[in-house]
């Protein structure tokens, strides 16, 4: 009889098992057929910090307009120092691209002492956002991250403004709240994007539980998220990417690793890193892929653009799905003083970023090769 009522019991235990495997299942099916489908793949081409000038250092910017001038034949206008940019972007359906200052003309507060060695204040002129607009053709999405540490340069008026001439220019903002940007592509489809600093007065990269919290929002309503983060140290020291919280003049600026931990376990697509000022490592997370930092892109400010933090790229991939990249590629820069974006025939950021990938992740890192063509490691025996 014991053995009766233990077969008995088995099969129970079994058919409940299969049940509930079958219940399981029956719920995933039904997340995906609720998850919003893209209709068919977009190319996205994403850069790292964009600032095109300063009107808060009249010192600096008389210096540097002459410069450009007398070596460089430019002018100093948002326009003329852009049209070097343009090539870096030929394909792309969507242009991420982060604003590192603020946008307008006017009194503003001061935010840097009169004898500071460490602080900058970056303002661009009022036309810096028609001029990213016009990088690209009229039915190419731009959106422009304002979530860093230089957004609130000229005070938190002056951050409004900032994002009133940009939705003025035609480009979509992220980095404003914790709501994830709705950017509808030409097609009908529609994405969203958060963008994330390490600011309390912004969406927090700090918090992960928070960032989890509002990726896996916009992934459930929108399917496709793209995840963009300003953290970590900065400058030349500051190249390898490691799974510790950093910090940079004594301030806690986040985690990169963990932070593209809670935006990929919310359901993001790709997470774009800047803020270090260098050209950091990119991991692939199953067909998932991040970038922890894309240097420098166009940064026509009083920056020391010395090696490595002349180096740049533009990252381009073919989103093909929620959470499924392909054909990734990075597209070398390179600066000259004061900001002169310049094509980059030695093909630095390639090198960099496959040797520090291999360095800071020898299982996920991404393998770049010569032609700036990303690819997957093959996991060390």
């Amino acid at each position: 009889m014991r053995v009766r009522s233990l077969a008995f019991a088995l099969l129970g235990f079994v058919g409940a098992t299969a049940d509930g495997s079958a219940q399981t299942e029956r719920r995933s099916d039904t997340r995906a057929r609720l998850t919003p489908q893209l209709s068919q793949p977009f190319r996205l081409c994403a850069g790292g910090d964009v600032t095109l000038g300063t009107n808060l250092d009249p010192a600096w910017a008389r210096v540097a307009a002459d410069s450009l001038w007398r070596v460089y034949g430019l002018r100093a206008d948002p326009d003329s120092l852009t049209q070097a940019l343009r090539p870096f972007l030929v394909g792309a359906d969507v242009v991420l691209l982060n604003v590192e200052g603020a946008i307008g003309q006017g009194p503003a507060p001061r935010k840097c002492g009169p004898k500071s060695t460490s602080c900058f204040a970056f303002r661009q002129p009022r036309d810096a956002a028609s001029a990213l607009r016009r990088l690209v053709d009229s039915n190419v999405v731009v959106i422009g991250n304002i979530a860093n540490n230089h957004s609130r340069d000229a005070g938190d008026a002056g951050r409004d403004t900032t994002i009133a001439y940009l939705q003025a220019a035609g480009i979509y903002v992220t980095g404003g709240d914790t709501i994830a940007t709705a950017v509808p592509l030409p097609w009908g489809d529609t994405i969203a994007v958060l963008g994330f600093h390490t600011d309390t007065a912004t969406p927090d990269a700090r918090d992960l539980t928070a960032v989890r919290r509002h990726v896996a929002r916009a992934a459930a309503r929108y399917g496709t998220v793209l995840v963009t983060m300003h953290l970590g140290a900065e400058g030349p020291g500051a190249q390898r990417t490691r799974n510790v919280d950093e910090v940079f003049l004594k301030m806690r600026r986040g985690n990169p690793v963990a932070f593209a931990s809670a935006a990929f376990a919310g359901g993001a697509t790709m997470v774009i890193g800047h803020g270090p000022h260098v050209m950091r490592a990119a991991e692939w997370r199953d067909d998932r892929l991040v970038f922890y930092s894309l240097g420098n892109l166009l940064t026509y400010g009083p920056f020391k653009l010395r090696e490595p933090t002349n180096r740049g790229a533009v990252a381009c991939a073919t989103v093909d799905s929620a959470q499924h990249v392909s054909q990734a590629e990075l597209r070398p820069t390179m600066q000259v003083w004061p900001g002169v974006l310049v094509a980059d025939s030695t093909r630095r950021a390639t090198v960099l970023v496959d040797s520090l990938s291999a360095l800071d992740f020898p299982r996920t890192g991404a393998r770049v090769d010569s032609a700036g063509a990303l690819g997957k490691r093959k996991a060390p025996r």
